[in-house]
């Protein structure tokens, strides 16, 4: 009798899945619950375990792609083949023999942790309204490790933030979603084979790594699994891109699998010469070729989730948006003297210094009091008018651009300000911005200035309708009172969506902050 295995329902918006690999050849003798292949969907990697025990006869190949329901393979209770299950049976009471058992989870010392049964399921939490869906970072902790309540085991990345995700209870770890990985909220990644009685104790965790001493000098005798050798699929799909046969690679995974490490360190690893013959081999390349002073080379770098989004949104906005930028220039040396003046009394009694961001977001905030739609936004057909300014900074950090939000910024003095600004450039250098910290904001700042930057025309941070772009200062001759003089002088440009600001609104926004900078008393009396 033979069972029909088909691909299982895997989410609601999947409807077809990729054969990644299978991990038993047709004809194979199979276990019930034994992983027979992994399936690749566009959004994770997920293992098929074998059904009923039986000979397996595959249906669809490897790289073919087929639909959710469909038939993948067969299995033939009746059957026996390669691998029998007699032998099976007899092959594993021998290992049971010479093998002494090392589970600390079934141990009835009482001296490590005990499974009770329970498998608690954890899923991806839910980090923000906007977010539907998470990266895998990283992997803190390793399958099948023994992991306690609130330990940090995994590092999530949202197009927005990263965060850590604590274990819920204590247990061993079952890794569902593999690093790089982009899945749902409330989507599994992971499961913990929950016990009681405490961590395993330093003689469990000795037997444990004696027993991992022990199969793997078992895969050194010759005595492999389905793992050995293989490419996960992370792992299969950089050796691809580099033109690397898996079966040149030593895995350094569970039972010899090829891990993505491995993967990425396999052209260094294929780089280095075989001790005799690779040295004949140079030799006469040597004496062949020249060696080449202009030597060019590439490296690749997958793009980061925060990238791809930010990217994603960029050219969005530009399609979606009739975005204008309008221009105009500031004299920065009233602020600059004013600066020159208080800055160290300033940075005495608040213990931050007086920055340009200040003024700037001041000035910000009493013209957009007096323009409106510049901090209005777009909603379906509404347009949403708030009678408050949460004020977008743009930052770059080592993960790219993120844009903090200060609250309320048009209630703020100056130090707070500065204090605010200082406080999440640090995080956001640090990579420990928050989802709140980041959402909202109804009118952005940028300062390509610091860069070096003369003139630019910054792109709006959607759902904004204008976004202020400050430059660098420089000195130029500009006429006053008749006469010429020699100034510092900052371009300052506003971009905006021209769907919901006009021409009159925005250019009136934009001479407003500039009289209110070229006279910054105006700021400190709010005329």
């Amino acid at each position: 009798m033979s069972l029909e295995i088909k691909v299982p329902e895997v989410g609601e918006s999947i409807t077809e899945v990729t054969i990644a690999s299978w991990l038993k050849k047709d004809g194979d003798y199979v276990e019930q619950d034994e992983i027979i292949a992994e399936l690749e969907s566009d959004k994770a990697t997920f293992e098929l375990p074998a059904e009923v025990s039986g000979v397996l006869k595959i249906k669809a190949e490897e790289d073919e792609t087929i639909e959710v329901g469909a038939v993948i393979c067969e299995i033939d209770e009746n059957a026996e083949g390669s691998g029998s299950k007699s032998e099976d049976k007899a092959e594993s009471k021998e290992e049971e023999k010479s093998e002494p058992k090392s589970d600390s989870s079934n141990s009835s010392s009482g001296s490590g942790p005990k499974k009770t049964g329970e498998v608690h399921e954890m899923v991806v939490p839910t980090v923000g309204e906007s977010i539907t869906e998470v990266t895998i970072s990283s992997w803190l902790k390793s399958d099948g490790d023994y992991v306690e309540m609130d330990e940090v085991i995994a590092e999530v990345e949202s197009d927005k933030a990263t965060f850590e995700l604590p274990a819920e209870a204590n247990g061993f770890l079952k890794i569902v979603a593999q690093e790089d990985d982009t899945i749902e909220i409330g989507a599994t990644i992971c499961k913990i084979e929950v016990t009681e009685g405490g961590a395993p104790s330093d003689s469990s965790s000795e037997s444990s790594s004696s027993s991992s001493e022990s199969s793997s000098s078992g895969q050194e005798d010759g005595k492999e699994t389905y793992a050995t050798g293989h490419a996960s699929p992370a792992a299969a799909k950089i050796l691809k891109e580099k033109g690397i046969d898996p079966a040149n690679i030593k895995g350094t995974g569970k039972d010899g699998r090829i891990t993505k490490e491995d993967a990425e360190n396999a052209e260094k690893q294929q780089s280095k010469p075989s001790p005799q013959k690779d040295k004949a081999e140079d030799k006469i390349e040597t004496q062949s070729v020249p060696a080449s002073s202009d030597a060019r080379a590439q490296n690749r770098e997958k793009m980061s989730s925060l990238r791809k989004t930010v990217a994603r949104r960029l050219v969005s906005v530009k399609n979606e948006t009739a975005m204008l930028t309008t221009f105009n220039e500031v004299d920065m040396k009233p602020i600059m003297d004013l600066r020159k003046k208080y800055k160290e009394q300033f940075k005495e009694k608040y213990e931050v210094g007086l920055g340009f961001m200040s003024f700037f977001t001041k000035a910000c905030t009493m013209a957009l009091k007096e323009w409106p739609a510049v901090n209005a936004q777009i909603d379906g057909n509404e347009m949403v008018y708030s009678d408050y300014v949460d004020m977008s900074i743009a930052v770059s950090s080592p993960k790219g651009l993120v844009v903090p939000v200060i609250r309320n910024a048009e209630k703020l003095s100056f130090n707070e300000i500065e204090g605010e600004v200082v406080r999440l450039a640090k995080k956001a250098r640090d990579g420990k911005l928050s989802i709140e910290e980041m959402s909202g904001g109804t009118f952005t700042i940028t300062n390509g200035g610091i860069f070096g930057s003369m003139l630019s025309t910054p792109i709006i941070n959607a759902p904004q309708s204008a976004i202020l772009g400050m430059h660098n200062i420089v000195e130029r001759p500009v006429a006053i009172n008749g006469q010429v003089e020699i100034r510092p002088i900052m371009y300052v440009a506003l971009s905006y969506d021209h769907r919901i600001i006009d021409g009159k609104e925005s250019v009136s926004f934009l001479v407003r902050v500039k009289e209110l900078l070229e006279d910054p008393t105006r700021l400190l009396l709010g005329v």
